[in-house]
């Protein structure tokens, strides 16, 4: 396969499979940390009422999805990528990003959860797969 085409698959599959682990877990969020009685967190107008009732521990899947499906897309990216491997971790970091941005505009929550999803989850753990991949090219 030519470097280029490896680059768009490294793309499509970064994307793919960082929204598959992001999706994920927050499917399964509400079953490991049930939300709080009377808020239904599929509709948006419940969420907004009830968003006061939330705890810290109702944001922790929400932020490990958004991590870790940054760091799996971005790994995979970089593992697949024929070139310019870092650029393609950077870029599906930057993507989940700006969903992040878009989130925090539509979705509730409190600004301390906001900004620390926003600084941690998403560019720290595009560097991580850089890392990591670096790391594990390096001892194969």
């Amino acid at each position: 396969m030519t470097p280029v085409l490896r680059n768009i698959a490294a793309v499509v599959a970064g994307l793919l499979v960082g929204s598959l682990v992001n999706m994920g877990i927050v499917a399964a969020g509400p079953m490991l940390v049930p939300p709080p009685a009377g808020v239904d967190v599929t509709d948006p107008a419940s969420l907004a009422a009830g968003i006061h009732l939330f705890e810290a521990r109702h944001f922790a899947a929400p932020f490990l999805a958004h991590a870790l499906g940054t760091l799996a897309g971005a790994f995979v990216a970089w593992w697949v990528a024929g070139s310019h491997r870092a650029a393609f971790a950077w870029a599906i970091g930057v993507v989940f990003l700006a969903g992040g941005v878009a989130a925090a505009t539509m979705i509730p929550a409190p600004a301390w959860f906001i900004a620390a999803d926003l600084l941690l989850a998403y560019l720290p753990m595009a560097w991580l797969a850089i890392r990591l991949g670096r790391r594990l090219a390096s001892a194969g």
